[in-house]
């Protein structure tokens, strides 16, 4: 999968890691890019088009994609990430509604041209979805249920031809870490490694110094063998005569 003049779509375009991505989707020649965000945006390069979305809102994601045309690349980047200790039910339902459930709901509803361009879904994670950081454990848990979501989608999509990459970054210089006294990779730097793996075939992507030291233990690791043994057990999709 070549980013170049492909249709790629951003959620949560605005800053970070989705801003980062945006450009460098521009820079590899994708012939169309998406920007979604909560917010206005305005683009200079006429080959973006803004696109008003609140992942959590059926309302909004349904108005956006009657606005794209066709789709090769869909990125879930949109998220939440606040401190927390588990005490507020409504923290974590909060982040579970956009890490996990607008995850779902932006994907489900782009699935129809995805299948028809047989392309790919990136859902942008963190390796806290592994390993739970405890200082912000919804955050965690959320991201851990994505990575669920993003596997079980992976094997139930295989057959038609459908590409599901997981995230799993380390710390990265934006808004949600900038307590955190860590180094942290740019997003630039994660936005190109992305892209890489994405045009790798990488199924779970390791995009900054942290995560890639987890890299190879995770793809030779007991827990990716089965993975794929499981997968195994999904029935192929039927042939159309």
């Amino acid at each position: 999968m070549k980013i170049a003049d492909r249709a790629v779509l951003v959620t949560g375009a605005n800053r970070g890691i989705g801003q980062a991505l945006v450009e460098e989707a521009l820079k590899r020649g994708a012939k169309r890019v998406y920007a979604a965000t909560r917010q206005p945006l305005a683009h200079l390069d006429g080959r973006v088009t803004h696109l008003t979305l609140d992942v959590t809102s059926a309302a909004q994601t349904q108005e956006a994609v009657e606005r794209v045309e066709s789709l090769d690349i869909l990125i879930n980047n949109a998220g939440l990430g606040v401190f927390d200790d588990l005490s507020d039910r409504a923290a974590l339902e909060r982040h579970l509604a956009v890490n996990l459930f607008g995850t779902y709901g932006v994907t489900q509803t782009f699935l129809p041209l995805l299948t028809r361009s047989r392309g790919a879904i990136v859902n942008v994670l963190s390796v806290t979805a592994l390993a739970a950081l405890p200082i912000i454990p919804a955050y965690s848990i959320s991201k851990a249920a994505a990575f669920s979501l993003s596997q079980s989608l992976r094997a139930l999509l295989a057959g038609r031809g459908v590409k599901v990459h997981a995230v799993l970054a380390g710390p990265v210089d934006t808004d949600m870490s900038r307590g955190f006294d860590v180094p942290k990779a740019s997003p630039e730097s994660v936005a190109r490694a992305i892209f890489d793996g994405v045009e790798k075939g990488e199924e779970d992507i390791f995009p900054d110094p942290m995560s890639e030291s987890m890299a190879e233990s995770w793809r030779s690791g007991a827990v990716k063998a089965t993975e794929r043994q499981f997968a195994a057990l999904v029935a192929p999709e039927p042939v159309n005569s």
